[in-house]
Order: structure tokens, then sequence, then C-alpha cells
């Protein structure tokens, strides 16, 4: 074999392997007394997960997020297109072993200890006692759930943060490669939110595929490698951050004085504008500041170019009429 034959052969190997596909996914959900009546609640949903990555699927309430998650899953059925979860077909029995998902509003039995839940969950997957003594255990600590506490304590005692927590480990309880999370900082507070993406970022480290649905931008530009935005049951972008709101290390600066010429080796689409120098910094930072100082001109501002993701959000929402949740 020649050289460019084993180096195309390493990076086809090295390629992440998409572990989520969808081709043209779509569902119909019929209303009305004889069911006549027609909502799209998916339209031709095509999108690829990769191994190990953490996906975000963003939206406004009623966009489709959780009825594409539950579509996934299996629970609902789609109308139109295929999708297939780590290389089987949706539905398929086999790969419900390989995966875990933690809902939205999850239904717990209340007169169960945390622990006593997680014995139950285990026992869904035939997970063996032995194996159940050392990994439940290691899930409470993982999730930040006090031993005693889940021992003793009742699930109708537990608190919204509490209850996530112990639902994100049932999440987990068979060890999954690839884990679902329906909006899973809803309705937490800013130390339950952080907590919860502490957890994501563990996942994250262990090699876990994440997907999961959020309307809480902020923890999403934080923690995911690529996201997807949903909006009326249509995919309206997708990709990395860098791809979608540009690099994270363009700073726009606005320079007073100094030499034209000197500025352009340092700044980017330089203009005149309300008597100072307007660009994108091209250089390293520290070093730009003291080529300012030797030019004698005054630095006004420097700020980030990139758009939070935030807005970007708002204008892709607004570019398409949508200005309310559905």
């Amino acid at each position: 074999m020649d050289s460019s034959a084993h180096l195309q052969t390493e990076s086809t190997t090295a390629k992440p392997m998409p572990v989520v596909q969808t081709w043209n996914l779509g569902k119909i959900y019929r209303t009305g007394f004889w069911l006549n009546q027609k909502i799209q609640s998916l339209k031709s949903c095509s999108l690829s997960v990769y191994e190990g990555e953490t996906f975000g699927l963003l939206g406004p309430n009623g966009a489709g997020k959780t009825t594409l998650l539950k579509t996934l899953l299996g629970i609902v059925r789609p109308t139109t297109g295929r999708a297939v979860l780590l290389d089987r077909p949706i539905g398929d029995r086999c790969v419900k072993q390989r995966i875990g998902y933690l809902p939205e509003n999850a239904y717990y039995y209340d007169y169960l200890t945390g622990i006593e839940f997680l014995q139950f969950a285990a026992g869904i997957f035939q997970i063996p006692a032995s194996v159940q003594k050392k990994r439940i255990p290691e899930l409470l600590d993982l999730v930040g759930l006090d031993r005693k506490t889940a021992r003793k304590k009742q699930l109708r005692q537990y608190s919204k943060g509490m209850l996530q927590r112990i639902g994100m480990a049932q999440a987990l309880i068979n060890d999954p490669e690839l884990v679902f999370l329906d909006e899973p900082m809803s309705g937490l507070d800013p130390m339950g939110r952080y907590q919860v993406r502490e957890i994501i970022l563990s996942l994250k480290k262990q090699g876990k595929t994440i997907f999961f649905n959020s309307h809480v931008l902020s923890d999403v530009e934080q923690i995911c490698d690529r996201i997807a935005i949903l909006a009326r049951g249509e995919l309206i972008c997708m990709g990395s951050l860098d791809e979608i709101l540009g690099r994270a290390d363009i700073y726009q600066v606005v320079v007073k004085g100094g030499d034209a010429e000197e500025l352009k080796q340092w700044i980017d689409e330089l203009i005149w504008e309300d008597s100072c120098w307007h660009g994108h910094l091209k250089g390293d930072p520290q070093e730009f500041l003291v080529a300012i100082d030797k030019m004698n001109a005054q630095l006004i501002s420097m700020n980030l170019a990139r758009a939070s993701l935030e807005e970007f959000f708002i204008r892709q929402l607004r570019e398409r009429g949508i200005t309310s949740s559905q």
C-alpha cells in the first residue's frame, strides 16, 4: 500500500461514527373528534449526531423538540422518513439496552426511596445485584446525591433539583453509550443548572454521546460540540458554534489615531468612521496592545465580534416571523 492510501485509511478510521441519523423524518398528529385535523409537528428532519459528541437541539416551546426525541426513542412512530440509532432502526429492542433517557416531566413512584427506585430501574435492565451494589453508589456520587438521603428519604420528599439528579442517575443505570436528555435544566435554580451541566461534562469526558433538548441557551453554549435549531417542526440550521456564530477569538477593535498602513498589519477590513479606525483584529491581542502604544495611538474598545448564541437564536426566529412561543 502506498503512503497516500495509508494516510487516507488512517483519516477514514479516525473519523467519528454517526450514532444517530435521520432522513426526512416527519410526524403528523391527527386531532379533532373525527381525527380529521392534521398538525405537522416535524417536517423532513435530517441530521447526524456523532460518537462522543454533545449535541444540543434548540427551539422555542412547541417547536417539535420532544416529538423528535420521542420519535428517535421509538415512543412515537414517524409519519414519514426513517432513522437509525447505533446502526439499528429506531424501536429496535436491542438498542434500548444501550441508551439512557431522562424525560422532561418524569413520573416517579413517590413512596420509593432513591436507592429503591434505582434498584427498580436496574431490574428492568436485568442488571445483577452484585453489579448494582457497586454501580448505584457510584451514580449517586456522580449526580451529587447523598447516599444516606437516597437510602432513607422517599421520592415524594425530594426537591425539584434532587428529582432531576435521581432521574439522571436512572438514565445512566445501564451505563449507556447514548444518552437522551429532554430539557435537563428545566425548572432548576442556578445551582441546580450548574450541577446538571457538570454531570453532562463528566459524561462527555467518559466518551458518551449526549443528545439533549434545551432552551437554556447559555448552558448549551458552554457544553455542546454542535447544535441544531428547530422551529415549527423544521430544522433551520445545524453545526458547531464556530460554524454558526463564527470564531470565538475574533475581536472588533476601535482605534483613535495611528498610521493606516501600520494598522492594516494588525486590523482586517480597516475603515475610518466617526474619527476612529474600525476593524477586526488579526494578530495576538497582547502584541497588538504593545504595537498600539508604539504608534502613539489610543485603543478605544476591543470586544469579541462573535454574537452570543441567544442573539443568533432570536435573530433566526425573527427572520422567520416567529416572535413568541408557539
